[in-house]
């Protein structure tokens, strides 16, 4: 099965050099995720190691932390591993066998988007369907950006660089910074008075006009020595493609480009993050509340990475679209979230392409490569095609690669899917990130325009890396991986039984599906503590998403064993994310683990900013025969952590992958 490669988003912050400081930051996103929490292990227990790649370090408030570990890794996204805490190590990954799955993981998995990336009838672009909350319009085709009529110009004045597209749409470029500070779209002015539309928070450097093809194609070019910022422009299409080549982070600690547009005339924009008529903050100062309960943020309604292609905001009779590109110097892989959208009416509407960041970032940032193309469309108010970024090949910025310079990994078969779950193949390394899908027929892939290099590979079940590898990518050249077999599912170990999925997300259970849409306080959350969950009988949506030291600890688990049961067993608990160095401490008759070392985790909140993604991680605990009885048994699960809380919902805690007993 032939698949375009999508490429991956994220990551940390590092200082800028001199000299490319960034300009006034007149930004609302307030930058990292902040309130984070600096974890560490403490002695005995179960200890486990993460798999999630570099998880980052961002900057905000970190609570006391416990001693000992940090929160800084290297490693391969998703994959489960884990050791045992009487010594006894189990990878999880387990021989093939029927053991019982007693509650059978019930529940509705639901939609991590809650409403949000339905499929529209648009031609094939190899890119996955926009965001249906902004998107009532015809199909692309009846979506013009372009003019067969209009004079097409650009000029430098010594303190702007005003194109003028020939099709409604003229912008201006700051001659002294990466910024925009005027969009007038049909004789309209769709930028913030007060704001610019930037790089990162503006970045002081010099601009430069270039006029290419005879005069039909406008380049400007803002060169600050670590960041290089591309804008250019086709005559007759309204169009900004963009480009950023670094060296090093800018000094506000991400990378993203921010349109700020008018908020009372840009009002079509996703629900989940516009923030008219709050009552005030309900946590730090970007999650807001209501007085019917509900909460909005910059953090909610935002897809995967996998899911990025366009989204934008629209009024009566505009629309600005973001036209996300290539994702391969970004960081964190295709399940990664971050912030598309921020707005309201008595502000800004802010429309984003956050290319790396502190936000439960789990790769590190990537440097000395080009993040993009990526670009913005000006319409009416329909949802325009994707635009083609081949032609942007002519532009000669630093850090590109053309497609001749590229090469592909391929894959016959992979032998082990279990006809369920999504497969995806995903490669990443210090300079680059890939995914494609698996054809679930065949197990077939086809992972094309990778840049040149090894790769480690992962195979992921969901969003569980269920294999690991190495490919090796030339130019020119595909490299086939022949047939693959999964050999680290930890479904396929036999178990007694099992509370959910192992898939890499909580998605199953209690709240699971709404993580990514609302704050845990939300009205709209069902009740986080749901009581006694019995194996066999409850359902998995029964069992909580999350556990929060400060709310619904602790989790309590009754289940029954025969006599001939009654013998040494091993607990096994997957957690997707944690936060202050949340870990389980598991209590079954008369035996109570030892707290185990705590996760390596992204240092920044996670399940309060809509995201579950951290990295996972199994944490083994060998129970012996003493602490069982025949008949009915009970455990309970309680959370471990050195680190102060700072409220409910910022109290330690960890999302739940699956629990089971084998």
């Amino acid at each position: 099965m032939k698949t375009i490669v999508r490429a991956w988003v994220g990551a940390v912050s590092l200082a800028v050099a001199a000299g490319c400081g960034s300009t006034a930051d007149n930004s609302s996103d307030g930058g990292t995720g902040g309130n984070s929490a600096s974890s560490s292990s403490s002695s005995g227990g179960s200890t486990s190691s993460s798999s999630g790649g570099a998880s980052s370090s961002s900057s905000g408030t970190s609570p006391t932390s416990d001693s000992g570990a940090g929160s800084s890794s290297s490693g391969s996204p998703g994959a489960s591993s884990s050791s045992s805490s009487s010594g006894v190590g189990s990878s999880g990954s387990g021989s093939s066998s029927s053991g019982a799955k007693t509650d059978a993981g019930a529940g509705s998995s639901g939609s991590a988007d809650a409403g949000l990336d339905a499929t529209t009838n648009r031609p094939d672009t190899g890119a996955p369907a926009h965001d249906a909350s902004v998107d009532v319009s015809p199909p692309p085709n009846d979506c013009p950006t372009t003019s067969t009529t209009g004079t097409f110009s650009a000029t430098d004045d010594g303190t702007h660089i005003t194109v003028t597209t020939g099709a409604g749409l003229v912008y201006s470029v700051t001659d002294d910074n990466a910024s925009i500070d005027s969009m007038v779209w049909n004789g309209t002015q769709l930028n913030d008075a007060a704001k610019q539309s930037q790089i990162a928070s503006g970045v002081a450097g010099t601009a430069t006009l270039q006029m290419l093809s005879g005069g039909t194609i406008s380049l400007v070019t803002v060169n600050c020595g670590t960041l290089i910022q591309y804008m250019a422009s086709r005559q007759r299409e309204n169009t900004i493609y963009m480009a950023t080549f670094v060296t090093a982070e800018p000094s506000v600690g991400e990378l993203r480009w921010i349109n700020r547009l008018k908020g009372n005339l840009l009002t079509g924009v996703p629900p989940q993050s516009n923030n008219t008529g709050s009552t005030g903050n309900v946590e730090s100062t970007d999650v807001f509340g209501y007085a019917d309960g509900h909460t909005t943020s910059k953090y909610y309604g935002n897809q995967q990475a996998k899911d990025l292609a366009i989204r934008g905001v629209t009024g009566a009779g505009v629309g600005v679209f973001m036209s996300y590109g290539s994702r391969e110097s970004s960081s964190g892989g295709p399940f990664f979230r971050d912030i598309q959208n921020q707005s309201s009416t008595a502000a800004d509407s802010e429309l984003y392409n956050y290319m790396n960041s502190g936000h439960n970032q789990t790769q590190a940032v990537r440097t000395g490569v080009l993040y993009g193309p990526y670009a913005d469309s000006f319409t009416t108010g329909c949802t325009p095609a994707i635009p083609d970024f081949g032609w942007v090949s002519i532009l000669n910025m630093q850090g590109y690669v053309a497609a001749a310079g590229r090469g592909s990994v391929a894959g016959a078969a992979i032998t082990g899917m279990d006809g369920v779950h999504t497969y995806m193949v995903g490669f990443d390394n210090p300079t680059a990130q890939y995914w494609t899908a698996v054809d679930p027929s065949t197990g077939a892939f086809d992972a094309s325009g990778m840049k040149p290099g090894t790769y480690a590979m992962s195979v992921y079940k969901g969003e569980l890396a269920v294999f690991g590898g190495t490919a090796n990518v030339t130019a020119g050249a595909t490299t086939s991986m022949g047939t693959i077999a999964l050999t680290a599912d930890p479904s396929a170990a036999q178990a007694i039984w099992r509370i959910g999925d192992w898939d890499g997300t909580p998605l199953e259970f209690n709240n699971g599906a709404s993580l990514a849409s609302m704050h845990p306080s939300d009205v709209r959350m069902n009740n986080w503590n749901m009581g006694t969950f019995t194996v066999g009988t409850s359902a998995a949506s029964a069992f909580p998403a999350v556990q929060f030291r400060g709310d619904n600890t602790p989790t309590t688990i009754h289940f029954n064993l025969t006599a001939a049961q009654v013998a040494a067993h091993t607990v096994k608990i997957g957690i997707t994310s944690a936060y202050a160095g949340g870990r389980p401490v598991v209590a079954i008759g008369s035996f109570t683990s030892a707290a185990p070392a705590a996760s390596t985790q992204p240092d920044s909140r996670s399940v309060t900013i809509g995201t579950y993604r951290g990295d996972n991680l199994t944490y083994t605990y060998n129970v012996p025969a003493s602490a069982f009885v025949a008949g009915a048994n009970t455990m309970t699960i309680t959370v471990a952590s050195g680190s102060a809380d700072l409220g409910t919902w910022l109290s330690a805690n960890w999302a739940y992958d699956a629990v089971e007993l084998e």
